[in-house]
Protein backbone atom coordinates (compact mmCIF):
# COMPACT_ATOMS: atom_id res chain seq x y z
CA UNK A 1 0.00 0.00 0.00
CA UNK A 2 1.55 3.15 -0.82
CA UNK A 3 2.04 5.70 2.09
CA UNK A 4 -1.44 7.83 2.81
CA UNK A 5 0.65 11.04 3.71
CA UNK A 6 2.19 10.83 0.31
CA UNK A 7 -1.06 10.48 -1.18
CA UNK A 8 -2.16 13.47 0.29
CA UNK A 9 0.52 15.49 -0.30
CA UNK A 10 1.64 14.70 -3.92
CA UNK A 11 -1.43 12.92 -5.38
CA UNK A 12 -0.25 14.40 -8.79
CA UNK A 13 3.15 12.88 -8.93
CA UNK A 14 1.39 9.57 -7.68
CA UNK A 15 -0.80 9.66 -10.89
CA UNK A 16 1.72 10.76 -13.08
CA UNK A 17 4.13 7.49 -11.77
CA UNK A 18 1.33 5.39 -12.05
CA UNK A 19 1.12 6.44 -15.49
CA UNK A 20 4.37 4.86 -16.43
CA UNK A 21 2.95 1.45 -15.57
CA UNK A 22 -0.67 1.84 -17.64
CA UNK A 23 -2.97 2.33 -14.30
CA UNK A 24 -4.70 5.29 -13.47
CA UNK A 25 -6.43 6.76 -10.34
CA UNK A 26 -9.52 8.95 -9.89
CA UNK A 27 -7.83 11.79 -8.39
CA UNK A 28 -10.77 14.48 -8.45
CA UNK A 29 -12.39 11.62 -6.22
CA UNK A 30 -9.90 10.91 -3.89
CA UNK A 31 -9.01 14.50 -3.64
CA UNK A 32 -12.82 14.91 -2.61
CA UNK A 33 -13.08 12.58 -0.57
CA UNK A 34 -9.43 14.07 1.54
CA UNK A 35 -10.77 17.52 1.76
CA UNK A 36 -13.67 16.08 3.57
CA UNK A 37 -11.51 14.17 5.65
CA UNK A 38 -9.36 17.16 6.49
CA UNK A 39 -12.40 19.82 7.13
CA UNK A 40 -13.81 17.19 9.69
CA UNK A 41 -10.26 16.56 11.22
CA UNK A 42 -10.31 20.59 11.44
CA UNK A 43 -13.27 21.08 13.55
CA UNK A 44 -12.84 17.88 15.72
CA UNK A 45 -9.16 19.70 17.06
CA UNK A 46 -11.24 22.68 17.25
CA UNK A 47 -13.40 20.92 19.29
CA UNK A 48 -11.26 19.22 21.24
CA UNK A 49 -9.44 22.52 22.22
CA UNK A 50 -12.57 24.00 23.01
CA UNK A 51 -13.62 21.58 25.19
CA UNK A 52 -9.76 21.28 27.19
CA UNK A 53 -10.44 24.92 27.74
CA UNK A 54 -14.08 24.68 29.47
CA UNK A 55 -12.34 21.52 31.23
CA UNK A 56 -10.37 23.48 33.12
CA UNK A 57 -12.49 26.40 33.19
CA UNK A 58 -15.04 24.00 35.13
CA UNK A 59 -12.24 23.26 37.76
CA UNK A 60 -11.65 26.53 38.47
CA UNK A 61 -14.93 27.60 38.86
CA UNK A 62 -15.55 24.21 41.37
CA UNK A 63 -12.43 25.39 43.33
CA UNK A 64 -14.33 28.78 43.86
CA UNK A 65 -17.77 26.65 44.47
CA UNK A 66 -19.80 28.33 41.81
CA UNK A 67 -22.28 26.33 39.43
CA UNK A 68 -20.72 24.56 36.18
CA UNK A 69 -24.39 23.36 34.97
CA UNK A 70 -24.06 25.73 32.15
CA UNK A 71 -20.18 24.86 31.20
CA UNK A 72 -21.03 20.48 32.02
CA UNK A 73 -23.90 20.88 29.06
CA UNK A 74 -21.79 22.39 26.50
CA UNK A 75 -18.94 19.67 27.54
CA UNK A 76 -21.26 17.50 26.71
CA UNK A 77 -22.64 18.74 23.72
CA UNK A 78 -19.17 18.71 22.67
CA UNK A 79 -18.55 15.37 23.31
CA UNK A 80 -21.72 14.02 21.20
CA UNK A 81 -20.11 16.01 18.20
CA UNK A 82 -16.83 14.64 18.60
CA UNK A 83 -18.66 11.00 18.60
CA UNK A 84 -20.68 12.46 15.58
CA UNK A 85 -17.23 13.26 13.67
CA UNK A 86 -15.19 10.04 14.95
CA UNK A 87 -18.40 7.95 13.40
CA UNK A 88 -18.08 10.59 9.88
CA UNK A 89 -13.78 10.25 10.26
CA UNK A 90 -14.32 6.39 10.30
CA UNK A 91 -16.49 6.28 7.64
CA UNK A 92 -14.02 8.33 5.46
CA UNK A 93 -11.10 6.68 6.02
CA UNK A 94 -13.22 3.53 4.96
CA UNK A 95 -13.78 4.72 1.67
CA UNK A 96 -10.41 6.11 1.23
CA UNK A 97 -8.86 2.99 2.13
CA UNK A 98 -10.95 1.27 -0.39
CA UNK A 99 -9.54 3.19 -3.15
CA UNK A 100 -5.85 3.27 -1.57
CA UNK A 101 -5.61 -0.65 -1.49
CA UNK A 102 -6.58 -1.19 -5.16
CA UNK A 103 -3.97 1.63 -6.48
CA UNK A 104 -0.56 -0.60 -7.28
CA UNK A 105 3.00 0.23 -6.28
CA UNK A 106 4.88 3.09 -7.89
CA UNK A 107 7.89 2.09 -10.19
CA UNK A 108 11.40 2.52 -8.99
CA UNK A 109 13.19 5.36 -11.10
CA UNK A 110 15.53 2.64 -12.72
CA UNK A 111 12.26 0.77 -14.15
CA UNK A 112 12.27 1.28 -18.73
CA UNK A 113 9.45 2.19 -19.97
CA UNK A 114 6.98 0.69 -21.88
CA UNK A 115 3.54 -1.12 -21.86
CA UNK A 116 4.08 -4.98 -22.65
CA UNK A 117 6.52 -7.95 -22.37
CA UNK A 118 7.60 -6.66 -25.73
CA UNK A 119 8.92 -3.82 -24.07
CA UNK A 120 11.02 -5.97 -21.49
CA UNK A 121 14.66 -4.95 -21.66
CA UNK A 122 16.99 -7.95 -21.54
CA UNK A 123 20.14 -7.48 -19.67
CA UNK A 124 22.56 -10.24 -19.59
CA UNK A 125 22.53 -14.04 -21.24
CA UNK A 126 24.37 -16.94 -19.44
CA UNK A 127 25.04 -20.49 -21.51
CA UNK A 128 25.43 -22.03 -24.81
CA UNK A 129 22.32 -22.84 -26.27
CA UNK A 130 22.23 -26.84 -27.16
CA UNK A 131 22.26 -27.74 -30.79
CA UNK A 132 20.61 -30.83 -31.52
CA UNK A 133 21.28 -33.01 -35.07
CA UNK A 134 17.74 -34.63 -34.64
CA UNK A 135 13.80 -33.56 -34.09
CA UNK A 136 13.28 -31.72 -30.68
CA UNK A 137 11.01 -33.38 -28.36
CA UNK A 138 9.01 -30.72 -25.84
CA UNK A 139 8.64 -32.05 -22.75
CA UNK A 140 4.96 -34.00 -23.30
CA UNK A 141 6.33 -36.04 -26.03
CA UNK A 142 9.67 -37.22 -24.15
CA UNK A 143 7.63 -37.53 -20.95
CA UNK A 144 4.94 -39.35 -22.17
CA UNK A 145 7.43 -41.31 -24.77
CA UNK A 146 9.16 -42.52 -21.31
CA UNK A 147 5.91 -43.67 -19.74
CA UNK A 148 6.63 -41.18 -16.83
CA UNK A 149 4.13 -38.51 -17.46
CA UNK A 150 0.48 -38.69 -17.55
CA UNK A 151 -1.74 -36.26 -18.05
CA UNK A 152 -4.90 -38.48 -19.15
CA UNK A 153 -4.93 -40.25 -15.58
CA UNK A 154 -4.36 -36.27 -13.87
CA UNK A 155 -7.55 -35.22 -16.01
CA UNK A 156 -9.83 -38.13 -14.88
CA UNK A 157 -8.49 -37.53 -11.39
CA UNK A 158 -9.46 -33.75 -11.02
CA UNK A 159 -9.75 -31.95 -14.69
CA UNK A 160 -7.15 -30.35 -17.40
CA UNK A 161 -3.82 -28.47 -16.19
CA UNK A 162 -2.82 -30.80 -14.08
CA UNK A 163 -0.30 -33.84 -14.35
CA UNK A 164 0.63 -36.97 -12.81
CA UNK A 165 4.69 -37.47 -12.89
CA UNK A 166 6.02 -41.41 -12.13
CA UNK A 167 9.08 -43.15 -11.46
CA UNK A 168 12.23 -41.25 -12.70
CA UNK A 169 10.87 -38.51 -13.71
CA UNK A 170 8.85 -37.95 -10.54
CA UNK A 171 12.49 -38.32 -9.14
CA UNK A 172 14.32 -35.66 -10.98
CA UNK A 173 11.30 -33.50 -9.77
CA UNK A 174 12.16 -34.14 -5.93
CA UNK A 175 15.92 -34.22 -6.45
CA UNK A 176 15.49 -30.45 -8.34
CA UNK A 177 13.46 -29.46 -4.76
CA UNK A 178 16.24 -30.70 -2.93
CA UNK A 179 19.11 -29.34 -5.06
CA UNK A 180 17.59 -25.89 -4.77
CA UNK A 181 17.09 -26.36 -0.96
CA UNK A 182 20.71 -27.36 -0.14
CA UNK A 183 21.83 -24.45 -2.60
CA UNK A 184 20.38 -21.88 -1.00
CA UNK A 185 20.48 -22.77 2.64
CA UNK A 186 24.38 -23.75 2.73
CA UNK A 187 25.81 -21.74 -0.33
CA UNK A 188 23.59 -18.51 0.14
CA UNK A 189 22.64 -18.58 3.61
CA UNK A 190 18.87 -18.35 3.92
CA UNK A 191 16.72 -20.27 6.39
CA UNK A 192 14.91 -22.75 5.34
CA UNK A 193 11.06 -22.31 6.79
CA UNK A 194 7.77 -24.47 6.18
CA UNK A 195 4.94 -22.89 6.12
CA UNK A 196 0.79 -23.46 5.78
CA UNK A 197 -0.34 -23.98 2.19
CA UNK A 198 -4.01 -22.10 3.35
CA UNK A 199 -3.39 -18.53 4.46
CA UNK A 200 -6.40 -16.01 5.55
CA UNK A 201 -7.92 -12.90 3.98
CA UNK A 202 -5.49 -10.48 5.91
CA UNK A 203 -2.52 -12.65 4.88
CA UNK A 204 -3.37 -12.52 1.11
CA UNK A 205 -4.64 -8.45 1.27
CA UNK A 206 -0.54 -7.88 2.98
CA UNK A 207 1.02 -8.89 0.34
CA UNK A 208 -1.29 -7.44 -2.63
CA UNK A 209 -3.02 -10.50 -3.71
CA UNK A 210 -6.43 -9.10 -2.30
CA UNK A 211 -8.45 -7.84 -3.49
CA UNK A 212 -7.20 -6.93 -6.97
CA UNK A 213 -6.66 -10.44 -8.20
CA UNK A 214 -9.39 -12.56 -5.67
CA UNK A 215 -10.53 -14.65 -9.05
CA UNK A 216 -7.28 -16.11 -9.45
CA UNK A 217 -7.31 -17.80 -6.36
CA UNK A 218 -8.88 -20.83 -4.92
CA UNK A 219 -10.71 -19.86 -1.96
CA UNK A 220 -11.98 -22.62 0.54
CA UNK A 221 -16.11 -22.06 0.69
CA UNK A 222 -17.67 -20.88 3.92
CA UNK A 223 -13.89 -20.67 5.62
CA UNK A 224 -11.56 -17.51 5.61
CA UNK A 225 -8.93 -19.83 3.09
CA UNK A 226 -7.05 -19.26 0.42
CA UNK A 227 -4.73 -21.75 -1.06
CA UNK A 228 -1.70 -20.25 -1.44
CA UNK A 229 -0.59 -19.08 -5.35
CA UNK A 230 3.07 -18.87 -4.07
CA UNK A 231 5.10 -19.04 -0.97
CA UNK A 232 5.64 -15.40 -0.77
CA UNK A 233 2.24 -14.94 1.31
CA UNK A 234 2.96 -17.02 4.42
CA UNK A 235 6.55 -16.34 4.37
CA UNK A 236 6.16 -12.64 4.17
CA UNK A 237 3.68 -12.91 6.13
CA UNK A 238 6.20 -13.90 9.41
CA UNK A 239 6.89 -10.42 9.99
CA UNK A 240 3.63 -9.15 10.54
CA UNK A 241 3.06 -6.86 13.18
CA UNK A 242 6.75 -7.32 14.30
CA UNK A 243 9.61 -4.84 14.93
CA UNK A 244 12.83 -6.58 13.99
CA UNK A 245 15.91 -5.00 15.49
CA UNK A 246 18.48 -3.83 12.74
CA UNK A 247 21.02 -6.65 14.11
CA UNK A 248 18.43 -9.24 13.14
CA UNK A 249 18.47 -7.96 9.52
CA UNK A 250 18.48 -8.97 6.96
CA UNK A 251 16.15 -11.56 7.54
CA UNK A 252 16.68 -14.71 4.79
CA UNK A 253 14.07 -17.72 3.94
CA UNK A 254 13.89 -20.24 1.74
CA UNK A 255 10.32 -22.05 1.21
CA UNK A 256 9.36 -24.71 -0.31
CA UNK A 257 5.82 -25.14 -1.32
CA UNK A 258 2.90 -26.10 -3.71
CA UNK A 259 1.13 -23.34 -5.00
CA UNK A 260 -2.19 -23.27 -6.14
CA UNK A 261 -3.38 -20.54 -9.19
CA UNK A 262 -6.32 -20.55 -10.95
CA UNK A 263 -5.13 -19.21 -13.69
CA UNK A 264 -8.54 -17.31 -14.47
CA UNK A 265 -7.07 -14.77 -17.01
CA UNK A 266 -5.20 -17.17 -18.70
CA UNK A 267 -7.47 -19.41 -20.86
CA UNK A 268 -6.24 -20.67 -23.98
CA UNK A 269 -2.47 -19.85 -23.25
CA UNK A 270 0.04 -22.91 -22.70
CA UNK A 271 -2.41 -25.52 -22.57
CA UNK A 272 0.10 -28.09 -23.62
CA UNK A 273 2.00 -29.77 -20.96
CA UNK A 274 3.27 -28.19 -18.00
CA UNK A 275 4.37 -24.52 -18.56
CA UNK A 276 1.29 -23.20 -17.06
CA UNK A 277 -0.75 -25.43 -14.53
CA UNK A 278 -3.50 -25.19 -11.11
CA UNK A 279 -0.73 -26.69 -9.40
CA UNK A 280 2.59 -26.96 -9.49
CA UNK A 281 5.63 -26.08 -6.88
CA UNK A 282 8.59 -23.70 -6.31
CA UNK A 283 11.22 -23.24 -3.57
CA UNK A 284 10.61 -19.44 -2.99
CA UNK A 285 13.05 -16.79 -1.66
CA UNK A 286 12.02 -14.24 0.42
CA UNK A 287 14.31 -11.27 2.20
CA UNK A 288 13.15 -8.65 4.92
CA UNK A 289 15.66 -5.88 5.25
CA UNK A 290 16.47 -2.46 5.79
CA UNK A 291 15.30 -0.02 3.03
CA UNK A 292 18.83 1.59 1.93
CA UNK A 293 19.56 -1.82 1.53
CA UNK A 294 17.34 -3.62 -0.43
CA UNK A 295 18.38 -2.32 -4.35
CA UNK A 296 21.57 -4.25 -3.94
CA UNK A 297 19.67 -7.09 -2.45
CA UNK A 298 17.56 -7.58 -5.32
CA UNK A 299 20.43 -7.89 -7.30
CA UNK A 300 21.86 -10.81 -5.20
CA UNK A 301 18.43 -12.25 -4.53
CA UNK A 302 18.43 -12.57 -8.41
CA UNK A 303 22.42 -13.94 -8.78
CA UNK A 304 20.73 -16.54 -5.92
CA UNK A 305 18.61 -17.53 -8.40
CA UNK A 306 20.49 -17.51 -11.50
CA UNK A 307 23.00 -19.94 -9.60
CA UNK A 308 20.82 -22.70 -9.62
CA UNK A 309 20.48 -22.77 -13.28
CA UNK A 310 24.24 -22.05 -13.87
CA UNK A 311 24.92 -25.11 -11.69
CA UNK A 312 22.37 -27.14 -13.76
CA UNK A 313 24.31 -26.03 -16.78
CA UNK A 314 21.03 -24.34 -18.57
CA UNK A 315 21.29 -21.28 -20.91
CA UNK A 316 19.19 -18.29 -19.34
CA UNK A 317 18.78 -14.66 -19.81
CA UNK A 318 17.46 -11.85 -17.37
CA UNK A 319 15.19 -9.07 -18.25
CA UNK A 320 14.43 -5.72 -16.47
CA UNK A 321 10.52 -5.57 -16.42
CA UNK A 322 8.94 -2.26 -17.65
CA UNK A 323 6.56 -0.50 -16.09
CA UNK A 324 3.35 -1.37 -17.53
CA UNK A 325 4.39 -5.11 -17.22
CA UNK A 326 4.90 -5.13 -13.55
CA UNK A 327 3.34 -7.00 -10.59
CA UNK A 328 1.20 -4.97 -8.79
CA UNK A 329 3.18 -4.73 -5.66
CA UNK A 330 6.43 -4.35 -7.09
CA UNK A 331 8.72 -1.09 -7.63
CA UNK A 332 11.42 -3.38 -9.91
CA UNK A 333 11.23 -6.74 -10.70
CA UNK A 334 13.51 -8.85 -12.95
CA UNK A 335 12.47 -11.89 -14.97
CA UNK A 336 15.01 -14.84 -14.97
CA UNK A 337 14.16 -16.87 -18.28
CA UNK A 338 15.19 -20.39 -19.44
CA UNK A 339 15.73 -21.85 -22.61
CA UNK A 340 13.49 -24.16 -23.88
CA UNK A 341 14.67 -25.79 -26.88
CA UNK A 342 11.05 -27.17 -28.36
CA UNK A 343 9.73 -23.18 -28.51
CA UNK A 344 13.17 -21.99 -29.61
CA UNK A 345 12.76 -19.13 -27.15
CA UNK A 346 13.21 -18.17 -23.23
CA UNK A 347 10.37 -18.67 -21.22
CA UNK A 348 10.17 -16.87 -17.51
CA UNK A 349 11.18 -19.09 -14.46
CA UNK A 350 11.49 -16.51 -12.09
CA UNK A 351 10.29 -13.36 -11.15
CA UNK A 352 12.49 -11.21 -8.03
CA UNK A 353 10.93 -8.63 -7.43
CA UNK A 354 11.20 -5.62 -4.27
CA UNK A 355 8.46 -4.61 -2.68
CA UNK A 356 10.10 -1.75 -0.87
CA UNK A 357 7.69 -0.92 1.73
CA UNK A 358 4.44 -1.48 -0.06
CA UNK A 359 3.49 -4.77 1.74
CA UNK A 360 5.20 -3.76 5.19
CA UNK A 361 3.25 -1.08 5.24
CA UNK A 362 -0.23 -3.27 4.95
CA UNK A 363 1.07 -6.10 7.38
CA UNK A 364 2.63 -3.31 10.13
CA UNK A 365 6.67 -4.96 9.41
CA UNK A 366 8.82 -2.81 10.78
CA UNK A 367 12.59 -2.09 12.21
CA UNK A 368 14.52 -0.79 15.23
CA UNK A 369 17.58 1.96 14.45
CA UNK A 370 19.71 0.58 17.55
CA UNK A 371 21.51 4.28 17.26
CA UNK A 372 18.63 5.79 17.31
CA UNK A 373 15.35 3.82 18.13
CA UNK A 374 13.68 4.75 15.72
CA UNK A 375 11.28 2.85 14.03
CA UNK A 376 10.38 2.46 10.18
CA UNK A 377 9.01 0.44 8.09
CA UNK A 378 10.68 -2.70 6.31
CA UNK A 379 11.24 -3.36 2.95
CA UNK A 380 10.38 -6.98 1.49
CA UNK A 381 11.74 -8.62 -1.56
CA UNK A 382 11.64 -12.18 -2.70
CA UNK A 383 12.04 -14.36 -6.27
CA UNK A 384 11.40 -18.05 -6.98
CA UNK A 385 14.25 -19.98 -6.63
CA UNK A 386 13.49 -21.87 -8.99
CA UNK A 387 9.43 -22.42 -10.29
CA UNK A 388 10.24 -26.11 -10.09
CA UNK A 389 8.04 -27.66 -13.12
CA UNK A 390 9.31 -25.22 -15.34
CA UNK A 391 13.27 -26.00 -14.16
CA UNK A 392 12.17 -30.06 -14.82
CA UNK A 393 10.92 -29.02 -18.50
CA UNK A 394 13.98 -27.28 -18.77
CA UNK A 395 16.45 -30.10 -17.33
CA UNK A 396 13.72 -32.73 -20.10
CA UNK A 397 14.33 -30.11 -22.69
CA UNK A 398 18.25 -29.67 -22.95
CA UNK A 399 19.33 -33.00 -21.98
CA UNK A 400 16.99 -34.69 -24.20
CA UNK A 401 19.15 -37.51 -26.44
CA UNK A 402 18.22 -38.52 -30.13
CA UNK A 403 16.76 -42.63 -28.75
CA UNK A 404 14.32 -40.12 -26.33
CA UNK A 405 15.91 -40.83 -23.22
CA UNK A 406 16.66 -38.05 -20.84
CA UNK A 407 20.58 -36.93 -19.63
CA UNK A 408 20.71 -36.55 -15.64
CA UNK A 409 22.44 -33.24 -15.16
CA UNK A 410 25.81 -33.58 -13.02
CA UNK A 411 24.89 -31.72 -9.83
CA UNK A 412 21.74 -34.30 -9.80
CA UNK A 413 23.17 -37.21 -9.96
CA UNK A 414 24.11 -37.95 -6.43
CA UNK A 415 19.96 -37.81 -5.53
CA UNK A 416 19.22 -40.27 -8.10
CA UNK A 417 21.38 -43.20 -7.18
CA UNK A 418 24.03 -42.05 -8.89
CA UNK A 419 22.50 -42.54 -12.39
CA UNK A 420 23.22 -40.66 -15.60
CA UNK A 421 20.31 -40.93 -17.35
CA UNK A 422 16.83 -41.66 -17.74
CA UNK A 423 14.99 -44.30 -20.00
CA UNK A 424 12.06 -46.03 -20.90
CA UNK A 425 10.91 -48.05 -17.60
Amino acid sequence: MLDPQLIRNDLNSIAKALDKRGASIDTNKIQKIEDKRKAIQIKTEKLQADRNLISKEIGEMKAKGKDTENLLEKVTSIKNQLEKNEEELTAIQQELNELIIVIPNIPHESVPDGSTEEDNQPIREWGEKPSFDFKINDHVDLGESLEQIDFDSATQITSSRFVVMKGQIARLHRALIQFMLDIHISEHGYQEVNVPYLVNTDSCTNTGQLPKFKEDLFHIKDQDFYLIPTAEIPVTNIVKDKIINDIELPLKFVCHSPCFRSEAGSYGKDTRGMIRQHQFEKVELVQIVQPENSYNVLEELTLNAETILKKLNLPYRVVTLCAGDLGFAAAKTYDIEVWLPSQNTYREISSCSNFESFQARRMKARWRNSKTNKIDLLHTLNGSGLAVGRTLIAVMENYQTKNGDITIPDVLQKYMSNESIIKKS
